[in-house]
Parts: structure tokens; sequence; C-alpha cells
């Protein structure tokens, strides 16, 4: 790793964006829209129409696609921490691309180039790099790492580079192609539990607007927080060659992704929490499917591992 990082990226570690103008208005449109529907969402609570049932439409429909993006896009098909039967892979990568982050193997492939060049020339994200010293190249760094590098991107990590058995696995692959159909199916989640639990139409809008609109706008920022605050502001327990941290606060928002020095330490963990006191949902899942059998080969960091990488 550390000699690619020295040269940096090469051309054939990148596709072109197929359709960059296309491509950048459905970015604006998937930024935009999540947050005026936040502001508007804000705006009617205040005027007294929250109700307890669209918290929990919200609730079922944040964890739901947030563990899909955490135990199934990152800690599964990225990292291979643990093995599972091809039914569930599939139904985890449909939950993780109801996020609305993008098609599964674009999402894996970005992220694996990234802890390619973690911090370094060719990372996709970093706040650190090409952007000067002082405070105010630091927030322009930030802003770039958390949302601003999508915008700019002229080409993407290849696929065939960086997630090859990804496109050579079937039941992936399916979901890849059909993403638009997960992102509208995780739209049609929260307006069904709206209606369900309220009985009404005007039940299941607002499920829509809680449980759809807003929960994409702020589990797409608990995501990009990763990219940005975890690289920038937090501890740094173990060597990584790089500048990942632990963000405690963030820890539950992220469904314990925020643990990102720990991760970055030892990418293939299944567990990122590694101190006993770590909030890791995520690895919680993980075990949960081990003890039910649908999951087998977790990868498990010994102590002796982790005193030898402590700084």
């Amino acid at each position: 790793m550390e000699a690619s990082q020295a040269a940096g990226p090469t051309d054939c570690e990148f596709d072109p964006v197929a359709h960059p103008i296309a491509d950048r208005v459905a970015t604006g449109v998937m930024t935009l829209v999540p947050a005026l529907a936040l502001v508007w969402a804000v705006i009617s609570a205040w005027g007294g129409s929250l109700h307890w049932q669209d918290l929990v439409v919200f609730a079922i429909s944040y964890v739901a696609t947030g563990l899909g993006v955490t135990v199934g896009f990152h800690r599964l098909l990225t990292h291979r921490s643990f093995a599972t039967y091809p039914l569930a892979r599939g139904v985890l990568a449909a939950l993780g691309s109801a996020a609305a982050e993008g098609p599964v193997i674009e999402w894996v492939a970005q992220h694996r180039m990234h802890h390619a060049y973690s911090d370094h020339e060719g990372d996709p994200h970093s706040p650190h790099i090409g952007h000067g010293s002082g405070w105010r190249c630091a927030l322009r760094g930030l802003v770039h790492a958390h949302v601003g590098w999508v915008f700019g991107m002229d080409g993407v990590a290849s696929e065939r580079r960086y997630a090859p058995d990804l496109l050579a696995d079937p039941v992936v692959g399916f979901v890849d192609r059909t993403f638009i159909v997960w992102v509208l199916a995780g739209l049609a989640l929260p307006f069904g539990l709206g209606v369900l639990l309220t009985g009404t139409l005007l039940g299941g809008l607002t499920g829509l607007l809680w449980g759809g609109v807003v929960r994409i706008f702020c589990l797409h920022h608990a995501t990009f927080s990763i990219n940005s605050l975890c690289h920038f502001f937090g501890t740094q327990p173990y060597e990584t060659g790089d500048e990942s941290r632990n963000l405690a606060w963030l820890a539950l928002p992220t469904l314990g992704e925020a643990w990102h020095n720990n991760h970055h330490a030892f990418p293939t963990s299944a567990r990122h929490g590694l101190g006993r006191w770590q909030l890791d949902p995520s690895a919680a899942v993980i075990i949960a499917l081990e003890r039910c059998g649908l999951a087998w080969d977790i990868v498990r960091i010994s102590p002796e591992r982790r005193v030898a990488r402590t700084i």
C-alpha cells in the first residue's frame, strides 16, 4: 500500500463518468431535495404535524438502510469481514442501495480506492490533500471531503480494478443494475408503513417525508461525516499512516462506523468498536447473524494484534 500511495493512482485505476452532466444534476437533486425536505419537516413539526408514527417510520427506515450500508456495502462487500448466503448478501446489498448513496459496485470500488490511498494523492475524498494550509483551507478540505468530492469527479474508481469480485457476483450484479428500483422501494416502504400505522393517506405522506426523504438526508450526512470529520477530529490510538480518527459521539448515528481509526488499523475486522465501551450496533448485528447461522468466517482481531498496533 505504501508504494502505491507514494506513486499515486494511474489512469487505469479510473473509469470515466459516462454522463457527467446528468450525473451532476442527479447528485445535485439528491443533495438539495432532502435538505429542503428537512426544512419543510422541521417547519411542519413546529406547527404540530409531527406524530410518534413518523418517528417510528423514520427510525425503522434509518436503521434498515443504514445497516445495509454499514453491514452490507462496507463490512461484507468491501472488506469481506464475514461470509453469508447469497440471499442474505442480496438483501443487504438491496438495503444499502435503498440508502441512495450510489450503486453498490461503484460504492465499493470508491471505498477500496480510499483505503488504497488514504489521505494521500489519489484518495477520492481526503480533507487533507490539495487544499493548502490555514483554517480557510482546512474548511475547504472538510467541505470537499464531506460532499464536494461527488460533484467534482471526472472519473470514478475503476470497478474492474477495485471490485472484480463483485462484477463476477451475479447476486450483487443484479442489485447493482437495478439500483433505482431499490431507491424507489426505500421510499415506498416508509409510505406503506405510514399508511399502516395511521390508516390514512396523510400518514403515508408524512411517513414518506420522514422515513423517506429526511432519512436520506440524515443517513447521507452521517456517512459523509466519516469521510470528513473522522479524518480531522478525534483520537488516534493506532498507527495507520493516515489521519483516520475515532469520534465517539458519532458512533451511534453511524451505527458504529465512527471508530474510524480502529477500522483503518484493521480494515477487515467485523467489529469497529474494539474497546469495551465503544458502541458498535453493526457488529452486534453481525454477531446476531452468526448466532442465527446466517454469518460465518467472521474476522476478529486478537488483543495481541491490537497491542502491536497501538501508538
